[in-house]
């Protein structure tokens, strides 16, 4: 079971914000929008990960690893945390901005 742990904790950050997608215009329904946001980021970091993994500087204990490497090297989780944690920090970002943007017409109206 330890082996899935890294994946795990990836679905249950996506499960607790995937409610979040009901606020505003949505992360998940602008999809090319929090693509290109992610992706150009995820890049650096992925090749900045297997720079550190190529010289040794960075390690992965694989007890918590599923052990699908990409070209050998990077782990699939740590692939899918460059993609999953940002975009959990949209939809958060997404919804808190909506909400603060509503509170504040709603006060605007009441004045």
């Amino acid at each position: 079971m330890d082996r899935w742990n890294y994946l795990l904790v990836l679905a249950a950050c996506l499960a607790i914000t995937a409610p979040l997608e009901l606020f505003g215009a949505g992360v998940y329904r602008r999809a090319w929008r929090a693509a290109a946001a992610i992706l150009p980021v995820a890049a650096v970091f992925i090749v900045w990960d297997v720079v550190a993994i190529l010289a040794q500087v960075w390690t992965y204990n694989p007890a918590y690893l599923t052990g699908v490497d990409l070209a050998g090297i990077l782990p699939l989780e740590e692939l899918l945390f460059f993609i999953v944690i940002p975009l959990c920090g949209l939809l958060t970002y997404n919804a808190v901005d909506t909400i603060l943007r509503r509170s504040k017409r709603k006060s605007v109206r009441q004045r």
